[in-house]
């Protein structure tokens, strides 16, 4: 089968970084779809992994995890699934990724894709849905139909996970949603998606949140450069607000929180699959939620630039732009 994979940690701009290579095809487990990919998306773990993750020498790394496809098998133990059934899926950090013609995926983390998107617009979702799903419901413990009167902070709104956190905390909550971008098209493209209101995160967030007429917000939920921006998370958040964070970042210090009986919370979409929790298929059918959402009209994709085919070229591209800190929303790629 074709795929993209790479030896060796190399950076984006190196030649080989990503590589067109010609691989066996999967065997599925009891537990598995095999999957013929037709659509994927990039997100920044993509280029987190590709950066710090080398193969054992002589082996091969395949990235993606997001994809969109068509059901060729179904293992013994998988259940809910029939050969042809267009699916959607996030995978297994702990299993190789998606950029490839054929994949193998647990079926309990799969569902149903939506009708009423291609197969590229569906593959933008997966990951960043089902992040912000458990981040507002599983870690923020924000009731659906709750969040009355209360106001959450999204810290770089116009990201693959801000983009569907602001639709899905419009959608299934009452909070007062507050997005922060720095460009006129992020601004524009937060306000589009349902941010009641935008701000500027060049700007110290408390500040920005008063010439807003905010005071302070009951939830954060920081996306990005979180170090960069936590002192001025803790001023804006109330006393006894809630933080949760999904980046990667050195020196965060938890005795900050205290005076204001701040909660940290962590979200890793990984989590279920890595340890093979006991409520694993959550995941799929939090996917058939937003599936439906998708097919009713209430939540749109957040695909804003198609890079061309599945292949290494096209691949390098999306990296470099995801590394640039510049995207707006997903890149996706159809086709082998």
């Amino acid at each position: 089968m074709k795929a993209v994979g790479y030896h060796k940690n190399l950076p984006i701009n190196a030649p080989k970084a990503l590589e067109d290579m010609d691989l066996p095809a999967p065997v599925p487990g009891p537990h598995d779809l095999l999957v013929r990919v037709h659509a994927v998306s990039v997100n920044p773990v993509d280029t987190k992994v590709r950066a710090g993750s080398a193969p054992a020498t002589g082996e091969v790394k395949v990235l993606g995890w997001d994809a969109v496809g068509l059901v060729e098998a179904v293992g013994p133990q998988a259940s809910g699934f029939e050969v042809g059934d267009r699916v959607w899926y996030a995978g297994s950090i702990k299993r190789p990724g998606a950029n490839s013609e054929l994949h193998a995926v647990d079926a309990r983390i799969v569902s149903k894709a939506p009708r009423s998107l291609s197969d590229g617009q569906a593959a933008a979702l997966p990951l960043t849905a089902i992040t912000a799903w458990e981040l507002l419901f599983d870690r923020l413990r924000i009731a659906q139909g709750g969040g009355e009167g209360q106001t959450l902070m999204v810290v770089g709104g116009a990201g693959g996970v801000g983009s569907i956190l602001i639709q899905l905390a419009r959608q299934l909550t009452k909070l007062r949603v507050i997005a922060t971008a720095s460009r006129p098209v992020s601004r524009e493209w937060c306000l589009e998606l349902g941010a009641h209101a935008v701000i500027d995160h060049s700007k110290p967030l408390s500040q920005a949140l008063r010439s807003a007429g905010i005071e302070h917000v009951d939830y954060v939920a920081s996306l990005t450069q979180t170090g960069t921006h936590y002192q001025e998370i803790i001023q804006s958040l109330k006393p006894q607000g809630a933080l949760a964070v999904i980046d990667d970042m050195e020196g965060l210090d938890p005795i900050a929180l205290k005076s204001k009986s701040l909660s940290l919370h962590w979200e890793l979409m990984f989590t279920r699959s890595m340890f093979e929790t006991p409520d694993m298929q959550e995941q799929g059918v939090l996917l058939g939620r937003v599936a439906d959402l998708v097919d009713s009209g209430r939540v749109k994709t957040t695909a804003n630039a198609v890079f061309g085919r599945i292949n290494a070229e096209n691949l390098t591209r999306a990296h470099a732009l995801i590394e640039s800190g510049k995207a707006v929303g997903k890149v996706v790629l159809e086709g082998f």
